[in-house]
């Protein structure tokens, strides 16, 4: 029996969710399911420059992992262009991230960095390396809000809530 399938981590969601050749009706084409998860690997990876580490950590699963991912992912997008097939976006175990917010204690600068960057060293504005996370946006329990009340029972703990609802 295969291991349950961990929520991903992705920073935004897609502005268009189907993709085709021009001058073909969508309805005579086959179409290319590509995951909400594939998607960000493609992103992090191409888009970004991300190495497969970094972006793994970004992502909230192995470097292994996320090598899988963006190679099914390359070759889905490959198939689409090659053949002339729709990609169309969908579905995915994932849960999206919100970057942490920052504030400079000497000059009073807001900024956001997203999540497994590292903490800033030091203010973009001034260059003051009295930076703390922003009042607001302190005590959310996580990269993704875990620990928050829409998982069950609020617990903080480090599996996701695919690995505690039992999803597949």
């Amino acid at each position: 029996m295969p291991r349950p399938v961990c929520c991903r981590r992705i920073s935004e969601m897609p502005g268009c969710r189907l993709f085709k050749p021009a001058g073909v009706p969508a309805v005579r084409l086959q179409r290319v399911a590509l995951s909400l998860d594939e998607l960000e690997a493609i992103r992090l990876a191409d888009r970004e420059g991300m190495y497969q580490e970094d972006a793994a950590l970004r992502m909230s699963v192995s470097r292994q992992t996320f090598g899988r991912i963006v190679e099914s992912a390359r070759r889905k997008v490959a198939l689409a262009l090659t053949a002339g097939h729709a990609l169309q976006i969908q579905g995915g175990e994932v849960e999206m991230c919100k970057d942490r917010s920052f504030t400079c204690s000497s000059c009073k600068h807001v900024w956001e960095a997203p999540h497994r960057t590292g903490r800033p060293t030091e203010c973009p504005s001034c260059k003051s390396g009295d930076v703390h996370r922003s009042p607001e946006d302190r005590g959310k329990g996580g990269a993704c809000g875990r620990g928050q009340s829409r998982h069950r029972g609020g617990s903080r703990h480090g599996q996701c809530c695919c690995q505690r609802s039992g999803k597949e």
